[in-house]
């Protein structure tokens, strides 16, 4: 990981992005490098519970009433899991110290039968960028970016997580402006 990656950070989308399909997005930053980023959004719930998706994988857990994620655009029939670091699964990679993302069924058969991670979060699908394209779309000021944190990850309503994030980066959503003006 260079030092001018992204890697464990929350993209915010500005009201300055052009595609609809992320707007009033906070996406997590899995990974970012030279080839490339992946992300996952994190407010934008799919009209299936997470109890819906173990049913259907034949897995304990069909009583979970818990939100499953919209990703992104790509692949949306892969799933995703992030979680607190402990257990590792047949596809997990840590992302950072406390952050740990998986891919594989066996993380959706412990958390169906309550020994999965504490903390996690489903998603359909990612977000992902070529080389040097989340670059032109930072300097465009498509996405605000700021370091993640778990706390906000986890323990914070998706409903609540734009404001949030922005909060903490010390901006008031009442200031935020969707049109550009010239003086």
């Amino acid at each position: 990981m260079s030092q001018n990656s992204l890697r464990n950070h929350f993209l915010i989308a500005s009201p300055y992005l052009e595609d609809p399909r992320f707007h009033g997005s906070v996406i997590y930053l899995c990974d970012h490098s030279e080839e490339g980023a992946l992300g996952l959004v994190l407010n934008q719930p799919l009209d299936i519970q997470l109890g819906e998706i173990l049913e259907q994988l034949d897995l304990d857990g069909t009583e979970l009433q818990l939100p499953v994620f919209l990703g992104g655009p790509v692949q949306p029939e892969r799933g995703f899991v992030l979680h607190n670091p402990g257990t590792t699964w047949q596809s997990t990679t840590p992302v950072s110290g406390d952050v740990t993302l998986t891919t594989s069924r066996d993380v959706l058969k412990a958390i169906g039968d309550g020994t999965g991670p504490e903390d996690f979060l489903v998603a359909l699908g990612y977000s992902g960028w070529g080389e040097g394209q989340l670059e032109e779309e930072l300097a465009s000021n498509s996405w605000l970016t700021c370091p993640a944190s778990a706390e906000l990850l986890f323990h914070t309503q998706w409903q609540e997580l734009y404001a949030a994030v922005l909060a903490g980066m010390g901006i008031d959503l009442n200031q935020l402006s969707e049109s550009v003006g010239h003086a």
